[in-house]
């Protein structure tokens, strides 16, 4: 199976940002070493809890820390950003790491009200145009001139360079058709809200356009995951999540806890049954239980490459996720 990793650059209590972004490079040169397809940074404003808010940054810095292994944006949150911007950003990172960028975007902002209007200068933020940006920005990467006026009259340098790859986010399936005609490839998050279907990844297919940027149509689903040799070790392991996302729930994004700190955690029944119900976003279990699982979900859903977040709250627990899972699955 093809694995890939997204990071977000997590904070964990006790830790610093600047730790964190380490780690990431820790993780990086780890899973370049044991054949994960790529890695993706994700893009977060306005909060303690990730480090990870300028993933084209961190981009840069790992793909000239990597060797193999892909390196691009989960996703960049176009909303900011001017397409031609988007262009010079990217086709720079591929100028330094040719046939090894990734342009992934999302067009969701990434953080929260205060974040989207200190970024956009406190002008109105424009989310209805999110398909025309990213368009724009394609043919701007590819040399092309947009249909767009503002943008029909100068290039993107560097010019000639090769091509990232192009990838479109989603989280609830309706961005599929339109990634598919716009011949990128399509990366569905299963760990914000588990809506993945069938008929997500087919439409997807049936709708795909061969492009400059993707000969074939190409698949990605992102699960959170929490995993060690036994599952006892792996639930242990997984408490600060939990708790994090329940109260993410409540509106409160928070530092993760550490598993010690989670077992004394005050908790009501409703807190308890939330978090079980949680579980259908966050895999936790044996590592081969968890390798089964992934290998029965790409059968029936079809999709091409999983991809796997994990922020266990010790950095050498995180690591051995993704040491465990290559074991069993590449």
């Amino acid at each position: 199976m093809r694995l890939s990793v997204l990071d977000q650059a997590p904070v964990s209590k006790g830790n610093t940002a600047e730790e964190a972004l380490k780690k990431a490079e820790e993780l990086a040169i780890l899973a370049d070493e044991l054949g994960y397809r790529r890695m993706w940074m994700a893009e977060h404003h306005g909060t303690k809890a990730f480090a990870s808010s300028a993933p084209e940054v961190t981009a840069a810095h790992l793909a000239g820390k990597t060797k193999n292994i892909r390196i691009g944006t989960g996703g960049v949150m176009m909303m900011h950003y001017s397409p031609l911007k988007l262009a010079e950003v990217f086709k720079t990172l591929s100028a330094f790491a040719p046939g090894r960028i990734d342009f992934g975007v999302g067009r969701a902002p990434g953080g929260d009200n205060y974040s989207i209007y200190a970024l956009s200068e406190g002008r109105q933020p424009m989310v209805h145009n999110m398909y025309e940006k990213f368009d724009t920005a394609l043919k701007l990467i590819n040399d092309e001139v947009p249909e767009d006026r503002l943008y029909d009259k100068t290039i993107a340098s560097p010019l000639n360079i090769v091509l990232p790859e192009a990838w479109m986010l989603g989280s609830s399936g309706s961005s599929a058709i339109k990634s598919g005609k716009m011949g990128v490839g399509y990366s569905f998050a299963q760990f914000f809200n588990g809506e993945l279907t069938k008929e997500i990844i087919e439409v997807y297919k049936e709708h795909f356009k061969p492009s400059a940027f993707m000969e074939q149509p190409e698949t990605i689903v992102t699960y959170m995951v929490t995993t060690a040799e036994t599952k006892e070790e792996a639930e242990f392991e997984a408490g600060p999540q939990d708790i994090s996302r329940l109260l993410l729930q409540q509106g409160r994004m928070i530092q993760a806890l550490t598993p010690e700190e989670v077992k004394d955690y005050p908790l009501t029944e409703m807190d308890r049954m939330r978090i079980k119900e949680n579980r259908k976003l966050h895999l936790v279990g044996s590592v081969k239980e968890i390798a089964s699982l992934l290998q029965k979900e790409q059968e029936f859903y079809g999709f091409d490459e999983a991809m796997i977040c994990s922020i266990p709250h010790s950095q050498e627990k995180r690591l051995d996720v993704y040491r465990l899972l290559a074991r069993e699955l590449i």
